[in-house]
């Protein structure tokens, strides 16, 4: 008999927890059965009720571990929802993720497992390393960065990614000294006239 429904394989997680001590293949075999997920890049005033909220809408959710702050005990933009199938877990994954909330497009990869520890930041100061080096204003996840003497150069992630953003802030500044050095012209040009044209000088 043929089967009616075909099964569900997730899609290939691109998060990695940096921390895991396993192997490749280890790993493959853990995530291969989990039923825990890692969601990131939401706000920071999103709440453990709208996560909750949204994953039920999969199926049925056993615990959401908010990401905190390891110095203040503030939220800091990421959490690990569990449910209790790995069918669950999978279906979520391939279903939301990438899905707006907050008016953030949020990540969800499948995850080895939550260990006690894992729910706090590991940046300098507290929070999650890649807002340590965002070089703009991003009012959901604390405005701007939190280590800005940083170079920009030694930031970890994807390097295409920061050195697009690293050419966006470089065309700002660009466009603001091409501002500053038409209006030094403009006011330039416009003192010589006024010292040309007996018109618009004082009088005495």
């Amino acid at each position: 008999m043929s089967h009616i429904f075909q099964k569900i394989e997730p899609k290939k997680p691109k998060y990695q927890d940096r921390s895991y001590k396993g192997t490749q293949e280890q790993r493959q075999k853990e995530l291969s059965k989990s039923y825990t997920l890692y969601v990131g890049n939401f706000s920071f005033y999103t709440t453990e009720e709208q996560i909750y909220e949204l994953f039920s809408t999969v199926g049925e959710v056993k615990r959401v571990i908010m990401g905190l702050n390891r110095n203040n005990k503030s939220p800091c933009g990421f959490c690990f929802v569990e449910y209790y199938t790995h069918e669950n877990a999978v279906k979520c994954v391939n279903w939301l993720n990438k899905i707006r909330l907050d008016d953030r497009i949020i990540s969800i990869d499948l995850d080895t497992g939550f260990i006690e520890g894992r729910q706090f930041g590991r940046g300098k100061a507290g929070g999650q390393v890649r807002d340590e080096f965002r070089t703009y204003y991003d009012p959901g996840r604390g405005g701007y960065n939190t280590n800005k003497d940083q170079p920009l150069n030694k930031s970890p992630g994807n390097s295409k990614r920061r050195n697009y953003t690293q050419r966006r802030y470089n065309r700002s500044q660009n466009r603001n000294d091409n501002n500053n050095r038409h209006n030094n012209r403009y006011n330039n040009r416009y003192n010589s006239y006024n010292e040309r044209n007996p018109r618009f000088r004082d009088e005495d």
